[in-house]
């Protein structure tokens, strides 16, 4: 590992005095909220992200650029050696742990502590099949087999995933720690429909760049937080949000391509009758 390690930072070095490529891209919206019956609000966002590339080795950095000066929001660095992918994390983007509380007097704590770090991955293809190693000790194995995608990891929360397209349907189910998760998506007369184990609904009608999407989002119960440790290690990793509850509701949302190259979208919100104005770019 020391090794592996030693030589990213070679490679890294190395690549960063023969930048080959250099990429820009972003984004930048303005949104109005009437926000019902309350005070309306503006608000304004705008993000670029750089991307170099040089040979095997790739860095990414992230920029939030709204406000008096740029705010990083990622850096990370990846290079493969053969079967070997190598990724630094070099940005801090986790709080300290803190607690809190929020309505109805439920607490919660934040996924806390540092999140950089070097990740060590080595693929080994066996017929169909890839099997990976992480530095977190997780063990992967991924491959698709008669057109379903099945991924297993085995480390401190066994995960489990598998996607097919069935007769025109698009079906994800997901095994957290015991939980099953899943989602079905397919197109009836030109609607695209989602529909989720949570009882979400989805659906998009339209042409390219004039289409409509209603949604229908179910009731949340409140859970209770779940504390981790300061180490990240265990079922709850740096600690879970507690999550509060919440009434059902529907959105109704139209979007609309402009011949100047923006996008508008006007979105109607039931759960406190608001009407939202977004008009957005994106380069």
């Amino acid at each position: 590992m020391k090794k592996l390690i030693a030589l990213f930072a070679t490679s890294a070095l190395a690549s960063t005095a023969a930048v080959g490529s250099v990429a820009l891209s972003g984004s930048a919206s303005v949104t109005y909220d009437d926000n019902g019956s309350s005070p309306s609000a503006t608000s304004y966002d705008a993000d670029m992200t750089v991307v170099g590339t040089a040979g095997g080795t790739t860095l990414t950095a992230s920029y939030d650029m709204e406000g008096a000066n740029p705010k990083t929001t990622a850096v990370d660095l990846a290079t493969t050696i053969g079967p070997v992918t190598i990724a630094a994390d070099m940005f801090n983007g986790v709080q300290k742990a803190t607690s809190s509380t929020v309505s109805g007097g439920q607490e919660y704590e934040t996924p806390a502590s540092v999140d950089t770090g070097v990740t060590v991955s080595l693929d080994v293809p066996i017929g169909d099949a890839t099997v990976a190693l992480d530095n977190s000790g997780n063990v992967i194995l991924s491959g698709t087999w008669s057109g379903v995608t099945l991924s297993h990891t085995v480390g401190d929360t066994t995960v489990t995933s598998a996607g097919v397209a069935l007769a025109g349907i698009d079906v994800n189910v997901t095994n957290s720690g015991g939980a099953t998760t899943w989602d079905l998506a397919t197109t009836v007369s030109g609607v695209d429909l989602t529909l989720a184990s949570t009882q979400k609904v989805t659906a998009a009608f339209g042409l390219a760049g004039n289409t409509m999407t209603v949604s229908s989002i179910p009731a949340v119960a409140a859970v209770a937080r779940k504390t981790g440790t300061s180490t990240g290690s265990g079922t709850n990793g740096y600690g879970k949000w507690a999550v509060a509850s919440a009434a059902s509701y529907s959105t109704v949302a139209i979007s609309r391509d402009l011949t100047s190259g923006a996008s508008l979208t006007a979105t109607y919100d039931t759960s406190n009758d608001s009407l939202t104005l977004k008009a957005a770019v994106t380069f």
